[in-house]
C-alpha cells in the first residue's frame, strides 16, 4: 500500500502485489492488514527493522494463518508497520514512524502491532493480524478503542512469521466491532477444546484492581457493573501468587533470554541500527543469567497451576487491560517506558500463564479509549469471544 492512501502511516510501503484470495468464503467482502512479521509471498518481511528487511528477500509462500484468512475470502489490503522486532510497546519505530491512533490521534497507538491497530481504527481495513508476547495487541486494542485477543497460547499458528520469544508469542487480531471480530475467530480458532459453561463464574484479582488510580478505577466501573448485570455477579478474590514485582522480572528474564537467542546473532554480526528502547532492551537481555531463566520458569509453572486451580473450568477473571489511557505522544521517553513497565505488570498475568485474553473497548477516559478484559481458562478463546458479543449487544 503507497503512503498517499495510508493517512494513519499504518502500512509498509511496499509496492503493491496482488495476493489470491477465494471468491466467495465466511470472510468474503473483508479487507485485513498484516503485521510485518508474517510472510506473505510476492512480500519481503521486514519485521519493523531496516537491515532485516534488506536480507528478507521476496517470500515465495505465505504464513499459514494468513493463508487461512485469504481462503475464506478476505482480502489483503497491505502489510503493516510493526515496533522494531517486536521489541516494544509504545508504537514509535524510528526508522518506519509512528502509527496514528484514529481513536485519539494526539496519543501513542501503543505497539508492538502499531500499524495494525492503526489500520483498524482508522477505518483502513476491517480487521488486521498481530502479535502479542507482552501485550502486543491487548495494549493497541485498548489505545485504539478495538476488540483484540491475546489467544491461549499455541491456538493460532504462529509459523511463518518472525519470532520474538517463543514460548510467550501468540498470534492476534483486532476488529472495530465483536462480530466482525467473532467471524475472524470462527475460521482461524476452531472448536474451543475446552469450552466454558453457559453459566460462567466471574472473579476480580484483588491486586490486580489496585494496581489502579482511583480515576481510572471509576472509568471501568460501568464496564464491570455491565458485566455483573449480563453474566452474574463477581467475587473477589486476593492472594495473588507471588507479587507483581515477582511477576514483572520472571516475565522480563524469560523474554529477554528468548529474544536474545532469536535476534543476538543477527544483532552482534550486523551491528544493524536500533532505536532507542529497542536498543537497550537488547542490550539487558543478552546480560540476563542462566539462574535467572530456571527461577523464571520455575515461577511461571507455580502461576500457571494457580491460576489454572482458581478458574478451574468456568472461571472468567473481570480485569482492566492496561494502567490508563494511552500516554499523549509528546511525553518524554522516561515516562513512556514507566507505562510501559506499570503495564507489563498487568498483562503479565495472561502472558506468563498462556490463558486467553479479551481487550474489548468499553470505557473511556480523557477522551480516549479504555481496554477492559475477560480472561480465561486455557482453550476458552472462543467462549470469551461469545460471551464479549453478549457484553458488547445493546
Amino acid at each position: 500500500m503507497s503512503n498517499l492512501y495510508d493517512p494513519a502511516r499504518a502500512f509498509v510501503p511496499y509496492p503493491s502485489t496482488p495476493v489470491a484470495h477465494a471468491g466467495t468464503g465466511p470472510l468474503t467482502g473483508l479487507g485485513f492488514g498484516v503485521k510485518d512479521l508474517f510472510d506473505v509471498a510476492g512480500y519481503p518481511t521486514g519485521g519493523g527493522q531496516p537491515l532485516l528487511l534488506a536480507m528478507s528477500g521476496i517470500k515465495t509462500t505465505t504464513a499459514p494463518t494468513v493463508q487461512k484468512l485469504l481462503d475464506a475470502g478476505a482480502r489483503m489490503v497491505g502489510k503493516t508497520v510493526t515496533d522494531e522486532l517486536a521489541f516494544s510497546m509504545n508504537g514509535q519505530n524510528a526508522h518506519f514512524g509512528s502509527p496514528i491512533n484514529g481513536a485519539a490521534p494526539d496519543r501513542i497507538s501503543g505497539g508492538s502491532s502499531s500499524g495494525s491497530a492503526a489500520a483498524v481504527s482508522n477505518g483502513l481495513c476491517d480487521f488486521a493480524l498481530g502479535t502479542d508476547t507482552g501485550g502486543s495487541v491487548r495494549a493497541p486494542a485498548s489505545h485504539c478503542g478495538l476488540v483484540g485477543l491475546r489467544p491461549t497460547h499455541g491456538r493460532v499458528s504462529l509459523a511463518g512469521a518472525l519470532d520474538l520469544s517463543p514460548s510467550l508469542d501468540t498470534c492476534g487480531w483486532f476488529s472495530r466491532d465483536i462480530l466482525t471480530f467473532a467471524q475472524v475467530g470462527d475460521v482461524l480458532l476452531g472448536e474451543d477444546p475446552t469450552p466454558l459453561p453457559a453459566k460462567v463464574r466471574l472473579i476480580r484479582l484483588t491486586e490486580v484492581w489496585k494496581l489502579l488510580a482511583p480515576e481510572v478505577l471509576e472509568a471501568l466501573m460501568p464496564a464491570s457493573e455491565r458485566a455483573e448485570t449480563v453474566l452474574g455477579k463477581s467475587i473477589d478474590v486476593a492472594g495473588f501468587p507471588g507479587d507483581f514485582d515477582a511477576l514483572y522480572w520472571n516475565f522480563r528474564y524469560l523474554q529477554g533470554r528468548e529474544a536474545w537467542q532469536v535476534d543476538g546473532g543477527f544483532i552482534e554480526r550486523y551491528h544493524p541500527p536500533l532505536g532507542p528502547g529497542v536498543r537497550e532492551r537488547f542490550e539487558w537481555a543478552k546480560g540476563v543469567t542462566d539462574e535467572q531463566v530456571m527461577a523464571a520458569r520455575t515461577y511461571r509453572h507455580e502461576l500457571t497451576e494457580s491460576l489454572r486451580s482458581l478458574l478451574g473450568q468456568d472461571g472468567v477473571l473481570l480485569m482492566p487491560t492496561m494502567p490508563d489511557v494511552a500516554p499523549l505522544i509528546s511525553q518524554d521517553a522516561g515516562s513512556l517506558e514507566d507505562y510501559r513497565n506499570r503495564a507489563i505488570r498487568m498483562l503479565s498475568v495472561s502472558g506468563m500463564s498462556g490463558f486467553p485474553q479479551i481487550s474489548l473497548p468499553m470505557a473511556h477516559r480523557l477522551g480516549a479509549p479504555l481496554g477492559f478484559s475477560l480472561l480465561g481458562p486455557a482453550g476458552s478463546d472462543r467462549s470469551l469471544i461469545r460471551i464479549s458479543q453478549q457484553l458488547m449487544s445493546n
